[in-house]
């Protein structure tokens, strides 16, 4: 009897298992449908006009297209190794130091991350007015030692240190410990973050635009190129296919590292404590890179406020028009109100998809469903796909919103929405079962449980959750040079076309313009720091 009573339970058990996987499952229906009419459809049609006669196959014959790939595969990776260089010091004192100013350390290097690529491509300008190879390498490892730093950082601070301590204590240099205990450790974390870097600077678009001009072009600024000014939407297309196959590749291997890495994840949380000895030299190095980072900060709000004859408000209070002979269609300042409507509702957008397919993910994996880890890696697809290949799709897909205002939030929203779901899902995974079986014991519906138990706790997650997508939707430019309408502009759109055009009040307009926009995302940083849970997340 007793063996038939457990048995009976078993299968009970089972077949509530089963029905929870298939609510789970329908449930994901919702953002798959996000993504495969607003993500896939779009993609799929570059992939399907590049295979048209006159698209890959010239493109391949082509040694010009192979010299782009060289360059931008060239670029991308010594920006990725310095990028690595700068952003290991910053994730050992964050992970490990108890020093004052680590919280400054955290939000300094956080900002350049979230700038606009348009916004950090003048401010290495301002450094460099010429341009070149040695700028773009610089400017894409810039905005990326953020990714190194949270990246490897996060699982720093959960390798234990006795293996380390043990290596010291047996007669090995600090360096040697380093190198053959905890650089073993950190691998996974290494190879993640390499591999986002890398997949970054491949598809950086802004900074290559500002900085290149001409002459140095990648397959992301000839794509625009050929799309807006010579209307060659089948040799785009064939450049969209070879650039999908190179992301693809890299995300391929950023989920390999992402999945070696979340082992790591359970090691002991090791607290930090103040440096020692050689440590201190390290910190010196992190705070090096810190004051390296804000160089250019510096150089583009000076820049901001000089004219030819000296300091000059000119280019602040210009916004208030349209530029030097009617540069643009609106001014700075519907512009700047337009960026913030848009990554409004482009936020909102991005949290109700993000936070829906978080609450769905761990309902699948508590089902112990594989449809989870496949959920998963399509929802980070739009993270590493060219946002200027998605914005060439909407053009050639989506006729019907090709002059809507809803178009750009949608293709902001899906930039935002793989953060969103980085942020919250960590905090929801570590939400205690026990708590939800215990408010579902007592007559609580699935909808209440979450009200009540999960919400609760990840509040702080869901608020840095929506300061983080606000900040970078407002900056996103890849896909919204392509469809924002020419008379609801956004501010990042707006200062491309003030750099493009000849005149000093344009210019100085442009660089009053991104000043503006890198201090509303400081500001955004700071808030999302203070709202930030310690395990929430990646970024």
């Amino acid at each position: 009897m007793a063996r038939a009573g457990a048995g009976l339970t078993a299968r009970a058990g089972a077949g509530l298992t089963g029905r929870a996987r298939v609510g789970w499952s329908l449930a994901a229906l919702v953002p798959l449908a996000f993504l495969g009419v607003f993500f896939a459809w779009p993609v799929l049609a570059i992939v399907g006009l590049g295979l048209d006669e006159g698209g890959v196959l010239p493109a391949l014959a082509d040694p010009a297209t192979w010299d782009l790939v060289a360059f931008t595969l060239g670029q991308a990776a010594a920006a990725t190794a310095l990028a690595l260089l700068a952003g290991m010091p910053v994730a050992f004192l964050l992970a490990r130091c108890r020093v004052p100013g680590a919280a400054v350390v955290r939000a300094a290097v956080m900002v350049p991350f979230v700038l606009p690529t348009v916004v950090v491509g003048l401010a290495f300008r301002a450094l460099w007015p010429d341009g070149g190879v040695l700028p773009i390498v610089l400017a894409n490892a810039f905005f990326n030692v953020a990714v190194v730093a949270r990246t490897v950082g996060g699982l720093w601070a959960r390798v234990d240190r006795r293996a380390e301590d043990a290596a010291r204590a047996l007669g090995a240099s600090r360096l040697r410990a380093f190198t053959s205990v905890v650089l073993p450790a950190l691998a996974p974390a290494v190879g993640s973050a390499a591999s986002v870097v890398f997949l970054f600077c491949a598809t950086s678009f802004g900074v290559v635009l500002v900085l290149g001009g001409a002459r140095h072009r990648t397959l992301e600024t000839e794509i625009y190129l050929r799309t807006v000014e010579l209307f060659d939407l089948s040799g785009a297309a064939a450049l969209s296919l070879l650039q999908f196959a190179a992301v693809l590749a890299a995300l391929l291997l950023g989920a390999v590292a992402r999945r070696r890495r979340e082992s790591g994840l359970r090691l002991r949380v090791e607290p930090p404590r103040r440096p020692s000895g050689g440590e201190w030299a390290v910190v010196a190095a992190a705070w090096a890179v810190v004051l390296a980072l804000l160089t250019p900060v510096v150089g583009l709000l000076i820049r901001s406020v000089s004219a030819v004859d000296g300091w000059s408000l000119a280019g602040y209070r210009a916004l208030a028009g349209t530029g030097e002979r009617g540069t643009l269609a609106v001014s700075g300042l519907d512009a700047a109100v337009n960026s913030v409507r848009v990554a409004t509702d482009a936020t909102l957008l991005a949290l109700a998809v993000g936070v829906l397919s978080a609450v769905v993910l761990v309902g699948l994996r508590r089902t112990g469903s594989w449809f989870a880890e496949a959920l998963d890696t399509a929802l980070m697809l739009p993270l590493g796909v060219s946002a200027v290949t998605v914005g060439f799709g909407y053009l050639i897909t989506v006729d019907a919103l090709r002059t809507s205002p809803v178009l750009v939030p949608l293709a902001q929203a899906l930039v935002v929405t793989p953060l969103v779901v980085r942020i919250v899902l960590p905090v929801l995974r570590a939400v205690d079962t026990r708590l939800r079986q215990a408010a579902a014991a007592l007559g609580a519906s699935p909808w209440r449980v979450w009200r009540e138990v999960d919400f609760p706790l990840a509040a702080r997650s869901l608020l840095a959750a929506a300061g983080f997508g606000f900040v970078v939707a407002l900056g996103e430019f890849g896909a919204t040079s392509f469809l924002a309408r020419p008379d609801a502009p956004t501010l990042p759109v707006v200062i491309a076309r003030l750099m493009s055009r000849p005149g000093e009040l344009n210019s100085q307009m442009a660089y009053a313009a991104c000043a503006l926009l890198m201090v509303v995302t400081a500001v955004a940083v700071l808030l999302v720091e203070r709202l930030r849970v310690p395990s929430g997340g990646e970024f």
